[in-house]
């Protein structure tokens, strides 16, 4: 066992944080928004103004303990998965699902949904937890296990059920290196029948798959990553993608590659995906110049802020003469057997690329993101802007792939934008369940609802 500077001392200073958090939350006045005093975020909608003070979560961001011998780490519900994957590495050992970005943290994972790689066979980060305390709207801490119905309704909640202050997760044990695969195809059924195999599967030619993930370039330019955990390097040096050369690239010039661990843990987190290249970071000039150290997703979203403070990508806009911009960031999941059909229409219809593919299987239904169990999805992400004229204030892209998605049987994150109508929304995530949780837990209604948050902006 390990982490900090001695066990008893990491839980006592734990014990200290959640006694300011109560404190914190006992000075927010009766009526006014209840929301964490943090200083990152990785959601995409924006949120009513409030002078209200905001919960004290300093001190909750730290891993408490590492257990290598259970292979279980206690963490803070605020501790960022960059540093989660610090201290667990040292044992060998990662959680069951990291997802891509390093500011994530696991009671954002947790509360919301996150995704990578390893989700074809660890499902969504939520199903590795085996115990946590939620801090409720009732200013109480709740330890509550896999079968409470607090347990099962928070994933998805989005802090509507409350926050959690400590997890309890599985860990797995991993080498040091990964050797990737990459698989082009230039029809979305084949690409399809080759996720739903391999998940099945979880090998490919004979050899066995621990990540699978992929990128959809263009019409008829598809690609699958197999990652295969290994300490066979075989002689060769692994790649770099945090300096001059850009990971995504990289998936379309090779066939096999070599990474380190934890570098293929963070090889999206360094451009963003792609999304840096709206900043010139992928300009060989401008990438020699940017230092290694702020070639990471939270910096870029403190430059995506200074845009929307200053309205910088509209005015340019105008002073072209182009069309307004309507954001489109959104992942979505759908079945596998129609990730056909939504690649075609998106294509047709949004015409946003490229978009990221990551495969998953949820192990159980969970009420408020509600998966069929051992079903093959694959999640469809794509995070930029679409010129679509004066209508976009009314998000008409993003209103057409709500549809669709519910058409093919999908489902959508809310991490960003929403624009679903309250039956709707019940409809897809069990409003009426929720609701009743959260009135059992939360009787005096301070906390935000999961519609208001996600649909009105709250």
């Amino acid at each position: 066992m390990t982490t900090g500077p001695t066990q008893s001392t990491a839980w006592r200073q734990h014990e200290e944080a959640v006694a300011r958090l109560r404190a914190s939350y006992a000075a927010i006045p009766p009526g006014a928004p209840v929301r964490l005093a943090k200083r990152t975020t990785n959601l995409f909608r924006a949120r009513a103004a409030s002078t209200a003070p905001g919960l004290d979560v300093s001190g909750l961001d730290g891993v408490i303990e590492v257990d290598a011998a259970a292979q279980t780490a206690d963490v803070q519900g605020m501790c960022t998965y960059e540093d989660l994957v610090d201290a667990t590495l040292p044992h060998g050992l990662m959680p069951y699902v990291v997802p891509q970005l390093r500011t994530i943290t696991l009671g954002g994972a947790v509360t919301g949904l996150g995704i990578e790689s390893t989700s074809f066979r660890n499902g969504l980060p939520h199903e590795s937890v085996v115990e946590m305390d939620v801090f409720t709207g009732a200013g109480e801490v709740v330890t509550t296990k896999p079968g409470d119905d607090l347990f099962e309704t928070f994933p998805n909640s989005y802090g509507s059920l409350g926050y959690a202050t400590r997890l309890r997760i599985r860990l797995e044990k991993v080498p040091s290196f990964v050797q990737l695969r990459h698989l082009r195809f230039d029809d979305p059924a084949e690409l399809a029948k080759a996720i739903a195999e391999i998940a099945t599967a979880r090998e490919h030619d004979g050899t066995r798959v621990d990540g699978l993930d992929g990128v959809a370039f263009a019409p008829g330019e598809y690609y699958l990553t197999l990652a295969t955990w290994t300490d066979a390097t075989a002689g060769e040096t692994p790649s770099d993608y945090t300096g001059q050369q850009v990971y995504y690239r990289s998936v379309q010039q090779r066939t096999t590659d070599l990474l380190t661990i934890y570098d293929y843990l963070w090889r999206w987190d360094t451009d963003w995906f792609w999304c840096s290249g709206a900043f010139g970071a992928q300009h060989p000039l401008v990438r020699r110049l940017w230092p290694r150290r702020l070639r990471r997703s939270d910096v870029y979203m403190k430059l995506l802020g200074l845009d929307r403070r200053f309205d910088i990508a509209d005015r340019l806009d105008r002073r072209a003469g182009r069309p307004l911009r309507e954001r489109v960031v959104q992942d979505i999941e759908v079945p596998v057997e129609a990730l056909p059909a939504f690649l075609d229409w998106f294509d047709d219809e949004v015409g946003m690329r490229p978009v990221w593919l990551c495969p998953l299987a949820a192990r159980q239904k969970w009420p408020t993101y509600p998966l069929e169990p051992d079903q093959v999805y694959v999640n469809a992400g794509f995070w930029g802007t679409v010129h679509v004229g004066p209508d976009a204030v009314n998000g008409p892209k993003n209103r057409a792939i709500e549809a669709k998605v519910h058409e093919l049987g999908g489902h959508k994150s809310l991490y960003s934008e929403a624009f679903y109508d309250p039956e709707t929304f019940d409809e897809l995530y069990d409003g009426p369940h929720l609701a009743a949780v959260k009135a059992k837990y939360d009787p005096d209604d301070r906390l935000t609802s999961l519609y208001d948050k996600a649909v009105k902006k709250r």
